[in-house]
């Protein structure tokens, strides 16, 4: 020791640095200059708002407001003055403002949140904007959306925005007859009709709700040229004559001019018709048709089978992407049936394995695209797998299959949505399972499947208002596993396999037949250029595309992700792009999905 002080360093040792955080420092210097504020300490700038006087510290201004720091900073008047006026801001919204500029806490309720913003706004306090959005969004309902919408506006909030605007589509009905209604702006009942969102009611009523809009409005000298603008947004596609007559019918002269006048427009391109019955869709708008994909086995890579997924993927033609949609809600499981119905899909049945052994269930759920939600159903009376599902006048239909402990079976049943009941029907006439079925009117149609070990070439029709079946001409080849499709009031079999007679080994069958039902007749219209074993094959409008698939079913083949697609109409088949991963043994259907979904994820091709 050197007199009385410590030699801690000597030469030639390590000086032992340690770095000491506070986690507590942050929340005491605001702390502190929050107390300097209270006891008028240090203070360099004095604020108005309103008449009312603000005090305050140039630095906190600045450190949290971009218009405070390039007023205190720059070379600008303010910067040597000690009184800021703030025109356009109220005294209440500064008085937040400054509160949580010396203490990160603000309190936002419906009566202040209009006050914080604006006075956020002009200050550049771009979190309490955010906040202030977000606030507004989780209060947003029917008596407050069109005020919420017009805040948004004012204040260039477009994410709100497209929140509200996508709340007052899908709650347009609930809207219309709410006071709040007749103070939409013109403009902004423009932009309503023109989003991309789906709305909860038929384009006929998007009609009379404007129609009603326009009779509340209040007269001005650019009423007639708002009602043209507005009927232009109306997609008249979708409202048959009928419909435009009933509309106008209470309308005076001008009115029922301007509707006509627009629908004939329209109708230069695309014909007005009588929506069909069962529309799968309340309406188009905001929604684009695609194709979904419903999993059961997924190939990871290997030899072996990866395993079972619920995983719901979908194909939007816009964007030319496969991307995932949701999941079945059920434990991972395979060969159940799907059918769409008011374009809710259906998943019903199948079976999945436990303990190594298959477990085959009744169960069913439907998936909403339009509130991206899955809800249960009553099961179905009978437990079944590999079996067909099919919509046939507004009712689902379940067809043989295979039941827990019997094989196939010929017990057929019904489900009525409305009442959420399954019923007995007329059974077939033999035991099936692995068919194909199809539905043209009100007449079920089920080709093939498997009768025990028997591949099956039949023909079979059921009509849904006699409960009767009846036997038609066989198919041109026996095909199981197999899938059939309406189009153009024609039934297509697609893919498929049959046993060969000498050697009992499964040959793929590589043809498309279609069947001619008014003179009961078959013929093969092409071949498929790569013929698989359980593709998944759906159409969507005028073409045929099969997904997926393996390639020899003795060899068990890697799967393909090649997609192919014949075009009806021209006679040819398009090889398009690949499906990210191999897949096999699913199911495909056309749905509608939101086209402003953008939460989904891109499915990515496995490294």
């Amino acid at each position: 020791m050197r007199g009385k002080e410590w030699i801690l360093v000597e030469r030639g040792r390590p000086l032992n640095t340690v770095t000491f955080e506070s986690p507590s420092h942050n929340a005491t210097i605001l702390s502190g200059l929050n107390v300097l504020r209270s006891k008028g300490h240090l203070l360099d700038i004095t604020l108005i708002a309103q008449g009312e006087t603000f005090q305050a510290h140039k630095v906190v201004l600045a450190s949290c407001s971009d218009y405070f720091r390039a007023m205190f900073t720059d070379e600008m008047r303010e910067s040597r003055q000690s009184e800021i006026c703030l025109n356009g801001v109220s005294a209440a919204g500064m008085r937040l403002l400054l509160d949580y500029a010396y203490t990160s806490r603000l309190a936002l309720n419906l009566a202040n949140v209009q006050d914080v913003l604006s006075a956020a706004s002009h200050i550049q306090l771009v979190a309490v904007v955010e906040a202030c959005s977000n606030y507004l969004q989780s209060q947003l309902d029917i008596e407050n959306c069109v005020d919420i919408a017009t805040i948004s506006e004012t204040y260039s909030l477009s994410q709100l925005r497209t929140v509200v605007y996508r709340y007052m589509c899908s709650h347009l009905v609930e809207l219309a007859r709410s006071a709040e209604f007749a103070c939409l702006h013109p403009q902004q009942l423009e932009h309503l009709l023109a989003c991309e969102f789906p709305v909860d009611c038929p384009e006929a009523d998007v009609l009379d709700i404007t129609l009603r809009w326009f009779q509340l409005s209040p007269p001005d000298t650019h009423r007639n040229l708002w009602l043209r603008r507005l009927l232009r947004k109306i997609n008249f596609s979708e409202v048959s004559w009928w419909e435009v007559d009933s509309l106008v019918e209470s309308q005076d002269h001008l009115v029922t001019r301007l509707v006509y006048s627009e629908a004939v427009r329209q109708n230069r391109d695309t014909c007005i018709v009588t929506p069909p019955p069962g529309l799968p869709l309340i309406n188009s708008r905001g929604m684009e048709l695609a194709i979904v994909k419903n999993v059961d086995i997924f190939q990871v890579g290997g030899f072996g089978i990866g395993g079972i997924t619920n995983e719901i993927t979908y194909l939007q033609p816009s964007s030319g992407k496969w991307r995932h949609l949701t999941s079945i809600p059920h434990v991972e499981q395979c060969n159940f049936g799907t059918a769409v119905l008011h374009n809710d899909l259906y998943v019903v049945g199948g079976c999945f394995n436990q303990s190594l052994q298959e477990n085959i269930h009744p169960f069913g759920f439907r998936y909403s695209p339009r509130r991206d939600a899955w809800t249960t159903m009553a099961p179905m009376q009978r437990e079944r797998c590999r079996f067909s599902l099919n919509l046939v006048g507004g009712t689902l239909y379940a067809v043989g299959g295979v039941s827990e402990g019997e094989g196939s079976i010929a017990e057929c049943e019904r489900y009525d949505p409305s009442t959420d009941c399954w019923e007995r029907v007329a059974p077939l006439p033999g035991a099936s399972t692995l068919h194909a079925a199809a539905t043209l009117d009100t007449q079920l149609f089920v080709s093939g499947g498997l009768d025990k070990d028997l591949v099956l070439n039949t023909m079979k029709r059921y009509d849904s208002d006699q409960d009767i079946w009846e036997m038609l001409s066989p198919m041109l080849t026996s095909r199981a596993d197999h899938v059939m499709l309406a189009l153009q009031n024609r039934l297509y079999v697609c893919g498929g396999w049959f046993e060969d007679e000498n050697t009992g080994n499964r040959v793929l069958v590589d043809t498309i037949d279609c069947y001619e039902p008014g003179s009961d007749s078959w013929k093969t219209i092409t071949r498929v250029p790569t013929p698989r074993y359980h593709a998944g094959i759906v159409s969507l409008r005028s073409k045929i595309y099969f997904i997926g698939g393996f390639h020899s079913d003795a060899m068990f083949d890697r799967a393909t992700d090649v997609i192919e697609c014949y075009d009806l109409e021209s006679d040819t088949w398009i090889t398009g792009e690949k499906y990210p991963q191999d897949v096999w043994e699913h199911n495909c259907v056309t749905l509608y999905i939101p086209t402003c979904r953008d939460d989904m994820e891109v499915l990515a091709s496995p490294t």
